[in-house]
């Protein structure tokens, strides 16, 4: 019986990890915007109510 052999390719892992603690936060809207070389790559809303 002949041995199969599987493979495939994975997505870069994350090697780092930022949380936002938004407890000490006052109650509102806000929004979170992250930046890399002076451009907006992603923005969100929440509140914190």
């Amino acid at each position: 019986m002949k041995k199969k052999r599987y493979e495939g390719i994975l997505e870069g892992v994350p090697h780092f990890e930022i949380y936002l603690n938004i407890n000490k936060l006052e109650k509102g809207k806000y929004q979170l915007k992250i930046i890399h070389k002076k451009k907006v790559i992603k923005s969100t809303d929440f509140s914190k109510e």
